[in-house]
């Protein structure tokens, strides 16, 4: 618990640093690609430290995401073999993208909305996209709308009901903490089940 207030408390001081909205940037861009930590971990701080910047943080958070989307397309329909296969190895998703390439290329734009809003891991969705052929037009609209829903509502709610929210996550931090790792784990074991 003494380890993870310090991950929370280092946390809140680079959300409050005139390098939080690079950092986020950085972070949201690459999860739409190859990481596999979600801009919530940074953004959710940075708005509870700052509530009249959480719309700011919310663009930037949208902005990167797509055009980290954009990286994850072009793996999915370039570097497929070379890079996206690995990486969905590494997410241990090959099997699920296997079976869901027939009916991704029918249902892809649903699968990007439903990936971009929930805790299943993006990156998986935008490589896909791409290897699949999903329309580029298609999948940035998807993109825009998905991430935007998911940004800009957790931005709305943290903005409105900031204080009791930061008050709620100090005090249990612990499960807070153990919340956030079960959604984690849930978008990855949807991998397994898709």
């Amino acid at each position: 618990m003494h380890m993870l207030r310090g991950i929370y408390n280092w946390t809140m001081s680079l959300a409050q640093s005139r390098h939080a909205l690079w950092a986020l940037a950085a972070v949201s861009f690459a999860e739409s690609s190859f990481f596999p930590i979600p801009p919530d971990v940074l953004m959710i701080p940075m708005i509870i430290a700052a509530p009249r910047r959480a719309y700011l943080i919310a663009t930037v958070c949208l902005v990167s995401s797509v055009l980290g989307g954009l990286l994850g397309y072009f793996i999915g329909a370039q570097l497929f073999d070379l890079v996206g296969k690995p990486l969905l190895e590494l997410y241990n998703a090959t099997d699920a993208a296997d079976k869901f390439s027939a009916k991704f290329r029918d249902y892809g734009a649903w699968a990007v909305l439903i990936a971009g809003i929930t805790p299943f891991p993006f990156k998986v969705i935008t490589i896909m996209s791409g290897w699949t052929g999903l329309g580029l037009p298609v999948f940035v609209i998807s993109s825009i709308i998905a991430r935007g829903l998911r940004f800009f509502i957790v931005a709305a709610l943290l903005w409105k009901f900031g204080a009791p929210i930061r008050d709620f996550i100090e005090r249990r931090l612990g499960l807070v903490f153990t919340v956030f790792v079960v959604l984690l784990v849930g978008g990855f074991y949807l991998l397994r089940v898709v």
